[in-house]
């Protein structure tokens, strides 16, 4: 049989109540911390979380779903929201929904029989019934990179509108005129709003008027093409662009995975870039400066955006413990917190203005 915390109090003389403060990350005075550190591993102690649990109603553990588990973009996020809970005492269950819906109810029925303290998730779909079991039951509930519809969150998002917007404003300062833009699907948040910030650039150019009146509908504009977020989505759509454009100058394209495809379709086209083509692609610095000529490409804060869910949770879980032994009428508000993106220069934009 396991050491216990009454094992503890004897060997060290202090009483249960600090041992317990100790335990649960409360502050104690030095030479007490130094005792019970050291009776801890005099005796082999481990803290039994799953009585721990029963006992707090707290498991130490916060769920996270993904939308893919093998997109970087959402990997980096996760390392860096995974590795800050950690420091904090928690760990952390993930589940890749793979983009479906279905699959993403049911990780999240899964995580709450699992009784996670808290959710961190990246939204596939726009039903925000995934989260509202966890909102009843109490359990914060963080969404990063996009929003739900008719659901009051907690947000971490970044500018997507104004990113996109940047990168076409950059191309129109080329004296680019014939901009094309591989898309995401429209049910993805990031996607329709990087599409917007494209067509807003196009409207606040006097010179792109008249290739954008009464073409404001993706599905009656030839200058976009929709690569649902995918590596094969993002070769087809450059494909039909090229084909659709012959005269378009350059393309942006919204998003990692189809930055990927589209390169690759451009190199089994034959097309020379930025003499025939020039690209402004979306994340991963490695990979832009792996393809020749180096990719000039919009970049997110993966790292901030990982490190602000984490904190954001933790901060609502410590809000639960302050207000748990509380009768409170007060409406609960959700926060939203937005990050910007960066820009890396290549070599992929030719000047022909």
């Amino acid at each position: 049989m396991g050491a216990t915390m009454k094992d503890i109090a004897r060997e060290t003389g202090l009483g249960l109540a600090t041992i317990s403060s100790y335990l649960n990350g409360g502050n104690v005075r030095e030479k007490n911390r130094i005792k019970i550190e050291e009776a801890i591993e005099k005796l082999h102690f481990e803290v039994n979380e799953v009585a721990r649990g029963l006992k707090t109603n707290r498991t130490k553990t916060i769920g996270i779903i993904l939308p893919e588990l093998n997109n970087i973009f959402f990997s980096e996020i996760i390392t860096a929201a995974e590795d800050l809970l950690r420091s904090h005492g928690y760990a952390t269950m993930i589940c890749d929904c793979r983009s479906d819906v279905k699959r993403e109810e049911e990780a999240a029925e899964f995580l709450l029989h699992r009784r996670v303290d808290g959710l961190i998730m990246m939204p596939t779909g726009a039903e925000k019934k995934v989260f509202d079991r966890f909102r009843k039951s109490k359990r914060p509930v963080v969404l990063i990179d996009r929003r739900m519809e008719n659901g009051d969150c907690d947000c971490i998002l970044v500018d997507n509108e104004g990113a996109a917007q940047n990168a076409v404003k950059r191309l129109m300062k080329k004296g680019h005129k014939k901009i094309g833009m591989i898309t995401g699907p429209d049910k993805v948040y990031t996607a329709r709003e990087r599409q917007r910030g494209y067509e807003l650039a196009l409207q606040e150019s006097s010179k792109a008027q008249s290739d954008l009146k009464d073409k404001t509908d993706r599905k009656d504009t030839k200058l976009l093409a929709d690569g649902n977020y995918t590596i094969a989505g993002g070769a087809k759509a450059m494909r039909k662009l090229y084909e659709d454009n012959p005269d378009m100058t350059a393309v942006f394209i919204s998003n990692y995975e189809m930055t990927v495809g589209a390169m690759m379709e451009i190199n089994d086209l034959g097309i020379k870039v930025p003499k025939q083509l020039s690209v402004i692609g979306f994340d991963n610095v490695d990979f832009a400066r792996a393809v020749v000529p180096r990719l000039s490409i919009v970049t997110q804060p993966t790292e901030q955006i990982g490190q602000a869910a984490a904190n954001l949770l933790l901060s609502r879980l410590e809000d639960k413990d302050e207000t748990s032994d509380k009768t409170s009428d007060k409406t609960e508000t959700t926060e939203t917190i937005w990050l910007k993106t960066g820009f890396v220069e290549g070599e992929s934009v030719a000047d022909i203005s």
